[in-house]
């Protein structure tokens, strides 16, 4: 199904919101960021990167819902990562070092996704003042601030609480990402979801 000139400038103007939640981004950078995108779709399941695949784009999630996972010796998936609408997806340790991706990135449903070029992004960070501030707050934010909170909270909070704080990010995960996707994110089985959701349904109940 192709993307309406109507839905590519929407997806693009989601795109200028969301880098300017970090910093303020002049409409002449913005134009130079644009120049570098490609819109691309993916079915539900179809993989985006591969484990062991260089990242080479990063990418802007317009619309549906992403997860990253790793796989042992034996198969199994342990979900590293769930990625939702409007927001950036990529193996950023990869692209940043040009090394072997350590996660695939696999569709949980229809994607559409605004693509980067990392290299020729960075190029246009390199060259102006704006975009630098706004990668210096993304860096700090979503890969110092956010990630110290999460391996904080996966060691102090019990399982509910970190179900609940999902929740409050993404309102809507459970009409998006199956429970199984969202109890190997929270590091427990379908069942200990099953059973945290039950009970949090009670607990509403008597509020009621």
């Amino acid at each position: 199904m192709s993307i309406t000139d109507e839905n590519k400038l929407l997806y693009l103007d989601n795109l200028k919101t969301y880098l300017s939640s970090y910093s303020v981004i002049s409409q002449t950078s913005f134009e130079l960021i644009k120049s570098l995108i490609k819109f691309q779709q993916l079915s539900k399941n179809e993989i985006l990167i591969v484990e062991g695949e260089i990242a080479r784009n990063i990418y802007f999630l317009a619309i549906g819902a992403i997860r990253a996972y790793s796989s042992d010796a034996d198969g199994h998936t342990y979900n590293k990562n769930l990625f939702l609408k409007n927001r950036m997806v990529g193996s950023m340790v990869s692209s940043l070092l040009q090394k072997p991706s350590t996660f695939t990135l696999q569709a949980l449903d229809e994607c559409t996704l605004l693509s980067i070029n990392f290299s020729n992004f960075k190029q246009l960070i390199n060259q102006n003042e704006d975009l630098k501030n706004y990668y210096i707050a993304y860096l700090e934010k979503d890969w110092v601030i956010a990630k110290e909170q999460r391996e904080v909270s996966l060691v102090m909070d019990n399982a509910a609480i970190r179900y609940h704080k999902l929740q409050a990010e993404h309102p809507d995960i459970d009409q998006q990402i199956s429970l199984h996707h969202i109890a190997s994110h929270l590091g427990i089985t379908p069942t200990q979801l099953s059973r945290i959701r039950k009970a949090l349904k009670a607990q509403q109940n008597q509020h009621m």
